[in-house]
């Protein structure tokens, strides 16, 4: 069973920081999904040796810092979520030690064991995000349900968005009844979603 809880974390917020170890392909693809949920994350990149991909998005971004040497443990001072994408496997799992013990959440490329969090496949439209997770046993999988799902939801979801939030906004009562009252005016989507299955059948 996939038991992980899902959250969506405010990497963009000041005091959060953000650690990267490894400068290669997989580091680069690493601090690519970062930036491109959470542009203004604050990140700081060890490696001996850095991709010029990699310093290309650091050049335009005050809040990358490349760091141009080989981890040690001081790196982890002052950071809130680790990322280790070395080509060293022993070395990626004892810095997931050195993580542990220090309370920090951690993951390790293609090394689900030792993995406290998983980075997900995101379908992206507008406000909307929808994180895919097949719990470390399939990325090819979720990137193509990203592709899928990417292709059917409709791209007129962020008026429907927008106005539901302006009928939110406009509702008065607790909270339950806001709930409530929601739930009834957004089930037509579920309705007319039904009645189509149904129609092609």
């Amino acid at each position: 069973m996939n038991n992980l809880f899902p959250i969506f974390l405010k990497l963009e917020n000041e005091d959060l920081h953000l650690l990267i170890v490894g400068g290669g392909y997989v580091g680069l693809e690493k601090i690519e999904a970062v930036l491109g949920n959470s542009p203004q994350a604050t990140v700081t990149l060890v490696s001996p040796e850095i991709r010029e991909e990699i310093r290309e998005m650091a050049g335009g971004n005050p809040r990358i810092t490349l760091v141009e040497r080989k981890f040690t443990d001081h790196d982890l001072d002052e950071k809130d979520l680790v990322i280790v994408a070395t080509n060293d496997k022993e070395e990626n799992k004892r810095i997931k030690r050195v993580a542990r013990a220090r309370h920090l959440l951690c993951n390790v490329a293609d090394t689900p064991d030792y993995c406290d969090f998983y980075l997900s496949s995101v379908v992206k439209k507008g406000n909307l995000k929808v994180a895919i997770s097949t719990n470390g046993m399939s990325p090819t999988l979720a990137k193509r349900l990203r592709e899928v799902l990417t292709e059917a939801l409709p791209d007129d979801l962020e008026t429907a968005m927008a106005q539901l939030k302006e009928v939110r906004d406009m509702l008065r009562g607790d909270f339950a009844y806001k709930v409530e009252e929601l739930n009834r005016i957004t089930e037509v989507l579920v309705k007319e979603k039904k009645n189509a299955g149904e129609k092609q059948e």
